[in-house]
């Protein structure tokens, strides 16, 4: 019987210690949680440099859109900086971007600083910056739109299979790779891509305040580093966050210490819950070959 008695108690000890610890857990990780949103809430509460960073193929974003409205609108953000390492993507992804960007500028000074590489449509993204710095090693450039085909109707006739197309008109549905390329279907293509690419060359006239003549020189598709880039004129400066803080003081009066904040989208698990499928084909296939259209993207082997 004593011993039963002692090892009840010896049980009651070890219960009344582990919800000590348990409470001692909990009250701990209650007071880092406070000092987390004590933190955030004196953040959201003070002044600040909002930063995005554009990374991988530009495409058709809305968190992305969303968040930036949200920069534009909010008074406490008093400059964005946005940090470019893409190669370009589709036209109307830059072109959107471009818009978005430009619309924040109409509110408060919007800086660009380019990364390893910031070409095509990350270029053209760049443009809506009131000043754009790069590394001396940057890859940038490419200015131009491209639209790719193939025609694959020889390989199908050494395979026995002819494609059939009812259209409405000769034009529909080209350029298609199940047909060759008639001559005024490649006019008509041409005049498509053409015309883009004067968009964006008026882009880089007017931004980069270059006359026309001078800007379609630059935009015969070759790339510049970060150096040829600024003695061309398609860049300001070089330099990094740091020298583009130094800039929003000197030009804005804006103290360098101001807290940086990355711009996010405001329902995080949902970006990334819906971006699950298209992170999956990033691995089984490249990036490029999921842009339908018309592209303004530099890649060696691509252009």
């Amino acid at each position: 019987m004593a011993l039963d008695a002692d090892l009840l108690i010896d049980r009651r000890r070890l219960k009344r210690r582990l919800v000590l610890w348990r409470v001692a857990a909990l009250l701990a990780a209650l007071a880092l949680g406070l000092g987390a949103l004590a933190e955030f809430t004196d953040l959201r509460r003070t002044d600040y440099v909002a930063r995005i960073t554009v990374e991988g193929v530009i495409a058709g974003d809305a968190d992305l859109w969303e968040a930036l409205d949200r920069v534009a609108d909010d008074g406490r953000a008093r400059a964005l900086i946005v940090r470019i390492d893409s190669p370009g993507g589709s036209v109307t992804g830059g072109e959107t971007l471009y818009r978005r960007l430009s619309a924040v500028g109409r509110k408060k000074p919007v800086v660009a600083v380019l990364d390893s590489l910031a070409t095509s449509a990350g270029y053209m993204a760049a443009l809506a910056a009131e000043r754009i710095f790069a590394q001396q090693s940057t890859v940038t450039g490419s200015i131009g739109v491209v639209m790719q085909t193939a025609d694959v109707t020889g390989l199908l006739a050494k395979l026995g299979i002819s494609a059939e197309a009812i259209k409405s008109r000769p034009l529909k549905g080209v350029p298609s790779p199940l047909e060759p390329l008639s001559p005024a279907a490649r006019e008509a293509t041409q005049a498509v891509v053409l015309d883009m690419f004067d968009m964006f060359v008026e882009l880089v006239a007017e931004r980069r305040r270059l006359g026309r003549e001078r800007a379609l020189a630059l935009a015969d598709g070759r790339i510049f580093t970060g150096r040829q880039a600024v003695a061309n004129g398609l860049v300001d400066e070089i330099g990094d966050e740091t020298e583009a803080r130094a800039w929003l003081k000197s030009r804005h009066d804006l103290d360098p210490s101001l807290p940086a904040r990355d711009v996010t989208p405001e329902d995080f698990t949902r970006r990334w819950a819906e971006r699950l499928p298209a992170g999956l084909g990033k691995v089984l296939f490249s990036e490029r070959l999921r842009l339908d259209g018309l592209v303004s993207l530099w890649h060696p082997g691509f252009d």
